[in-house]
């Protein structure tokens, strides 16, 4: 791996800068592709594009970047997309700082931006070194999540078409299925959320056998069936919806026989349930039957310690004396039949019964 350093001015960086959309962007006389197929969107807020300019004008350093070298002796941002992004829209005019547009600022103005050095290393090398070093040195700014990260390490046909799908502004994941999935289509969340689905949490190894298909269209078709379902299958949408593991829940369930009236019923009862701690969990518990999910309030220890007392240390069970910390707390009538996690309903056991009672 050959790296050089380099000062590029921002008039040499935003010399026939262009924004393609879906055709990529491209600045330095054309030779700069400033978004490769493993980076990210631009997600910069105004504030951090407004403090690049800032940093800028007033002749601050600005953190360095990194361009890898290609074959063809154009080069690819590995690090800086971001700040790259925001110098090249001021001086297009796509957004003011200090209230003035670039084309506001007067020559001499426009000509100490124009004028200012950036500091740029070229990384020259095989690509799985650029791709490591990618992963290694984007520490500045915008932290990578770990599926930015991915997208990086298996670039190619099969992220190019998968990021179609999921990953840009206004993409057609997050048109279908924004009352369901938690995080951002930018920040490559519901990326992450489909292949996880599909590959039952071998992210890794599903995008390395995928690299070099040509397309993603196995993943998109599983995911929209897996919304689909979701949406017959759970009448009215609600906020609780969002993060739940629905592609398992889907694997699972799919061809199941369900009554969709009474699961609607059933949820309405279980949120207005003051016990059900996480409500998220009851379109789980609704279908596996599993409490855990529900995150069942647990008696609090004034009630625990006021029943021990009540009982003098005794255990229902097995009629044998405790001290109160080898005890726990237990519904008489079980919840899942409409018993309340309240004192009257609260009986202390040893440990060794009550595990026996909840299955433990």
């Amino acid at each position: 791996m050959k790296i050089e350093h380099k000062k590029v001015t921002v008039r040499e960086l935003v010399k026939d800068y262009d924004d393609g959309g879906e055709n990529g962007v491209f600045g330095y006389g054309g030779k700069l592709d400033i978004r490769p197929p493993y980076q990210r969107e631009f997600i910069y807020k105004a504030e951090q594009r407004e403090a690049v300019i800032d940093t800028i004008n007033n002749n601050f350093p600005l953190n360095v970047m990194y361009w890898a070298v290609r074959d063809d002796g154009s080069y690819e941002i590995i690090d800086g997309q971001q700040r790259t992004v925001s110098i090249c829209q001021y001086a297009a005019g796509d957004f003011s700082f200090e209230s003035k547009y670039f084309h506001n600022l007067q020559d001499d103005e426009q000509n100490k931006i124009y004028d200012y050095g950036l500091d740029v290393y070229l990384c020259s090398g095989p690509k799985s070194q650029k791709l490591k070093w990618f992963e290694t040195i984007n520490i500045a700014g915008e932290k990578l999540t770990k599926q930015e990260l991915r997208n990086a390490v298996y670039s190619g046909s099969w992220v190019s078409d998968a990021k179609r799908y999921f990953s840009k502004t206004g993409c057609p994941a997050h048109g279908m299925a924004s009352d369901y999935l938690s995080g951002s289509s930018l920040r490559q969340e519901y990326l992450e959320t489909a292949i996880k689905w599909i590959s039952k949490d071998n992210i890794v190894d599903y995008m390395g056998k995928n690299q070099e298909v040509e397309n993603a269209n196995i993943l998109w078709n599983y995911f929209q069936n897996v919304i689909n379902w979701i949406e017959t299958t759970f009448k009215v949408k609600r906020g609780k919806m969002k993060g739940v593991d629905w592609g398992s829940l889907y694997d699972e369930y799919k061809d199941a026989q369900l009554n969709t009236d009474d699961i609607e019923s059933e949820t309405k009862k279980l949120l207005l349930d003051d016990d059900v701690g996480k409500k998220g969990g009851i379109y789980p518990y609704i279908l596996t039957r599993d409490e855990k999910h529900l995150s069942i309030r647990a008696f609090t220890e004034n009630m625990k310690q006021k029943v021990y007392e009540k009982q003098n240390g005794i255990c229902i069970k097995c009629k044998k004396r405790f001290e109160y910390s080898e005890m726990e707390g237990d519904h008489i009538t079980p919840w899942h039949e409409g018993g309340k996690t309240d004192e009257d309903n609260c009986q202390m056991l040893c440990k060794r019964h009550n595990r026996e009672k909840s299955g433990k």
